[in-house]
């Protein structure tokens, strides 16, 4: 037996050509303490169905019934049954067998080979590349009841191993085919193997590429798909809402540069720069860093260069070119003092916050220029704040200074539609923080556009000619207290707090 439990504790039992077990198993079905779920096949769990049990133990049963058989085709790659409940085995025959909840679709051919995996019991795995080549097989039928994934699904495949472990690691797999190809008798498969791994590496012409992915590698701007379809569920649902249009009240040059003051003193602040706001306000009317702090007061000086001039927070992208043009260029402004951050260059290493790993520095450019379809697709100024604020910070495109340069694109949409600009206070700054991350972690956009929204309205408040009463509304909001001081509080029209 498969292991040591009494046979009547087991939850799959298999049918026996020794004597002896096979009474115990008649023995015991007749007393109810075990039932038959499939031919050869019984269970002492009378409580689940048949098709749970099966599920759970589906390897190992198939590695008892069929011992040699290997989960090929896509089965290999996948590793489970496809939407129609198919499961594709290579075996010494070609038939249909039907256990609880699965079709096992037995393909006549080799047993396992070398570099072949064992898995469960006596059932092996097709190694990736003979899987690889399985699956550029001519298959008859299609969708889920096909032996093969679609050449979609397999351009993506060898597309993530070059995103992962770079072009060499393709270059084995290649290598690997070709020597697996000629063992099994799958030559014109290899051919085809070649033609798509060669599309990817550029070293011929990448026509037969039918994967947007893998076409975008081929051409040499690589994107990141995981973010792309982040980037696509927040399109979406910023497209669903309608949102308020709030014009700005700081329309003066001089109530505009002081609101850009404090938009720089806690852009800067969320990021760890920290400085009292008298010292930053020093630091901008000097002009000069404070002799012990060099480097943090040009991060503040650069910020408030960018958000106080008018004519650069109005320029918003047209096109690709501009989107990374426009990047760089504030990035180079804001770090200008951070040499060993190389401003205002896309970075050539990759980073991480905590555990987050943001886009792999090979594949920014392309990530960059693959979210900007969605871009342009936007319309109200908010929504196209919040998305391209989400954009950069979550493909993270230099080695330091990301946040503040997402939100200074943040505001440039807001500024070139008259619209008020965003602060997030220090008050703010976990709800801000959370709402990104569930939307980076779970998909979830509505908490990260309620965050924005809620910012939004709590900035149209902050309106004043002066900077000391503009310091005092925000005093009076809670703007400087750490969340675990109060909570961030938004006046009313009727000189009411919120």
């Amino acid at each position: 037996m498969e292991n040591n439990l009494p046979i009547h504790l087991q939850e799959v039992i298999y049918g026996s050509s020794d004597s002896a077990i096979s009474k115990q198993i008649s023995k015991l079905e007749k007393e109810r303490k075990i039932r038959k779920i499939a031919p050869r096949l019984y269970s002492s769990n009378l409580i689940d169905s048949p098709e749970e049990i099966v599920n759970r133990n589906l390897f190992s049963i198939l590695g008892n019934l069929y011992p040699k058989a290997v989960l090929s085709h896509r089965s290999a790659l996948e590793f489970k049954p496809t939407s129609t409940r198919q499961l594709f085995l290579t075996y010494k025959y070609t038939r249909k067998a039907k256990l609880p909840g699965v079709v096992i679709r037995f393909l006549e051919g080799n047993g396992p080979i070398e570099g072949d995996i064992p898995f469960s019991g006596e059932l092996y795995v097709s190694q990736r590349e003979r899987a690889f080549l399985e699956n550029l097989q001519t298959s008859r039928k299609l969708g889920p009841d096909s032996k093969t994934l679609t050449f979609p699904e397999i351009e993506d495949r060898l597309e993530m191993i070059i995103r992962v472990n770079g072009e060499e690691e393709l270059n084995k797999v290649r290598d690997q085919a070709r020597s697996v190809s000629e063992e099994l008798g799958l030559q014109k498969e290899f051919l085809k193997l070649n033609k798509i791994i060669s599309a990817l590496l550029s070293t011929h012409p990448s026509k037969i590429l039918k994967s947007p992915v893998a076409s975008a590698r081929a051409f040499g701007v690589p994107y990141d798909p995981a973010r792309l379809e982040l980037f696509e569920i927040l399109f979406r649902e910023l497209n669903q809402q309608e949102f308020k249009y709030i014009k700005d009240k700081n329309i003066s040059i001089k109530a505009f540069r002081n609101f850009a003051f404090f938009e720089s003193y806690f852009s800067n602040y969320i990021e760890g720069t920290i400085f009292s706001v008298e010292d930053a306000k020093q630091i901008i009317e000097t002009q000069k860093p404070l002799p012990a702090r060099n480097e943090d007061s040009h991060d503040v000086l650069g910020t408030y260069q960018i958000v106080s001039n008018l004519t650069e927070m109005c320029i918003v992208p047209q096109s690709t070119g501009d989107m990374l043009n426009i990047l760089k260029y504030r990035h180079q402004v804001l770090l200008a003092a951070r040499t060993d951050k190389k401003p205002g260059h896309l970075k050539d290493k990759n980073n991480l916050a905590g555990n987050t790993a943001f886009v792999d520095m090979s594949l920014v450019k392309g990530t960059i220029i693959k979210s900007f379809d969605y871009y342009q697709a936007i319309k109200h100024p908010f929504a196209r704040a919040a998305y391209v604020m989400f954009v950069v910070a979550e493909i993270h495109p230099f080695l330091d200074g990301n946040g503040r340069v997402a939100r200074v694109m943040m505001n440039a949409e807001l500024v070139n539609a008259n619209q008020t600009k965003i602060i997030i206070p220090t008050v703010y700054r976990d709800d801000y923080l959370g709402a990104l991350r569930k939307l980076t972690r779970q998909k979830d956009p509505n908490p990260y556009i309620r965050m924005l929204s809620r910012a939004q309205e709590f900035s149209s408040t902050i309106v004043a000619e002066e900077m000391d009463d503009m310091q005092k509304l925000l005093e009076d909001s809670n703007a400087f207290l750490e969340h675990t001081e109060g909570k961030l509080k938004i006046k009313t029209s009727a000189n009411k707090f919120l």
